[in-house]
């Protein structure tokens, strides 16, 4: 509920000074304005629209802070950067709330997600602090034999063979709502792994999150729920 001041403590002067100010128990018969379930849509349109506008802002300053490593880990690699992200603080916080800004405008509040599942490792760098903005859990996706106690495991194909990832068998409850994250999505297949050791458990995946996405490799193709990057597509830079 929003506070009014004026210098004029009557009703009538309040109301003639602000037409929209509500007392604190606001008849039935008119809601109060200054909730967002009873703002009219023209209002709620223009709130979207400067959410898509700074969403737009945050990832351009987001891209150029990327760096670019040729050849690495191997020939004819082109390896992105995402460290400088996090030795900034306000690039960090931009990564951070464009994260929150794409949840909240993509997901009603009664689907906002329970859980938020990192994968190993750079998901861990930003997983938790997007999950304490979200008043959601954080869990670890892991390399099999990192976990204690009993675990879910699931593999998943790399370039020279099979890996596993593993999940507690308590670290999702049937039922919760999930968003998986990591920084990038290349050939999909350990994001893959990841929401099927979230279906094992018993938890709804809402979709996966990342910062990059290499579209040449057709990654999402291997995903069955909503995907969403910040930065589609790789550029390289001159």
């Amino acid at each position: 509920m929003s506070t009014h001041y004026s210098t004029d403590t009557s009703p009538t002067a309040s109301a003639a000074a602000d037409p929209t100010a509500t007392a604190s128990h606001p008849p039935t018969s008119k809601p109060d304005p200054t909730l967002t379930s009873n703002a009219p849509k023209g209002r709620l349109s223009a709130a979207a629209t400067a959410g898509s506008t700074e969403l737009t802002s945050l990832t351009i300053s987001l891209r150029r802070a990327l760096r670019q490593f040729p050849d690495f880990p191997s020939p004819g690699i082109l390896f992105e950067d995402i460290l400088p992200i996090f030795a900034d603080p306000s690039l960090h916080e931009s990564l951070l709330r464009a994260l929150e800004l794409h949840v909240t405008q993509s997901y009603p509040e009664n689907q906002k997600p329970d859980v938020v599942v990192g994968l190993e490792a750079r998901g861990f760098l930003f997983g938790p602090s997007l999950a304490l903005r979200l008043g959601a859990a954080f869990v670890p996706v892991r390399k099999k034999g990192k976990l204690p106690g009993p675990c879910e495991t699931a593999g998943y194909q790399k370039e020279y063979g099979e890996d596993f990832f593993q999940m507690q068998s308590d670290g999702v409850k049937p039922g919760q709502k999930v968003l998986v994250v990591d920084d990038i999505i290349a050939t999909g297949g350990s994001a893959a792994a990841a929401g099927s050791l979230v279906k094992k458990l018993g938890g709804t995946l809402i979709g996966y999150v990342f910062i990059l996405e290499l579209d040449f490799l057709k990654g999402r193709a291997k995903l069955d729920a909503p995907v969403y990057t910040l930065l589609s597509s790789q550029e390289e830079k001159s």
